[in-house]
């Protein structure tokens, strides 16, 4: 047998991710209590820069797969 790593454990990974749940949860909560200098109209709705960020995450991942990958593809046996 191999050795056995941090993340080989289900339950290290369970961990992890709750973590990382609560931690967004905290960061969500927090936005209510953090001033923003808000310079448009749309930045005072509750939870514009995540919705922001998860929509430029999501076109981001679009773009590259129906924009830039059939741009910079190339055919099967193009190394052989």
């Amino acid at each position: 047998m191999g050795k056995e790593y941090f993340f080989d454990k289900p339950k290290n990974v369970k961990r992890l991710l709750l973590g990382f749940y609560i931690f967004l949860f905290v960061i969500l909560i927090a936005e209510f209590f953090i001033h923003k200098h808000i310079f448009f109209r749309w930045e005072r709705y509750p939870f514009f820069y995540a919705m922001f960020g998860f929509v430029a995450f999501v076109g981001l991942i679009i773009a590259a797969k129906y924009i830039l990958r059939p741009v910079i593809k190339r055919r099967e046996d193009y190394y052989d």
